[in-house]
């Protein structure tokens, strides 16, 4: 089994991520307003709170 720090593919995902939680929030809830910044933020916490600073996963996902 590997370790990956999630915070760490989180923030260097960031973009990525943001963009994703905004197509996500827009199709579910087409007429909120919201911000993809704020939104990403809780969404950060919430991985934290919930997540192992290290996580292990199965070897075949990761690709060296």
């Amino acid at each position: 089994m590997a370790e990956i720090k999630i915070e760490e593919v989180i923030d260097y995902l960031d973009y990525d991520m943001k963009y994703a939680l905004e197509q996500t929030m827009k199709k579910h809830f087409p007429n909120a307003t919201f911000s993809k910044e704020e939104v990403f933020k809780t969404f950060k916490a919430e991985v934290y709170r919930k997540c192992n600073t290290w996580e292990k996963i199965p070897d075949k996902l990761i690709k060296q």
